[in-house]
């Protein structure tokens, strides 16, 4: 099992929809640690997300589902920085 750090920034409707809170859920059920946030300039979501490489795969394809409410139209993937977490959080918008 290869363990990594991705960098996923979330575009759509995904600000005002539980989108974070449904993805903490998932993250922490997967076993994975990171972190999610949303970003007021142009209301995208961007997060964090470490462990292993089939996991976040399968974690990737989840938030393109994401809530009922939630639209995604896209997601950036690129590398991320490992930040040694202990579990999947919420953060402040910034």
């Amino acid at each position: 099992m290869k363990h990594e750090t991705k960098y996923l920034r979330i575009h759509g409707t995904v600000q005002g929809v539980g989108y974070r809170a449904w993805a903490q859920e998932i993250g922490q059920k997967m076993n994975l640690t990171g972190w999610i946030r949303n970003l007021r300039k142009d209301r995208s979501v961007e997060a964090v997300v470490t462990g292993d490489e089939d996991q976040i795969q399968k974690f990737i394809s989840l938030l393109y589902k994401g809530p009922a409410a939630s639209k995604v139209a896209a997601i950036e993937v690129s590398d991320g920085v490992d930040e040694d977490l202990k579990s999947f959080e919420i953060r402040d918008t910034v």
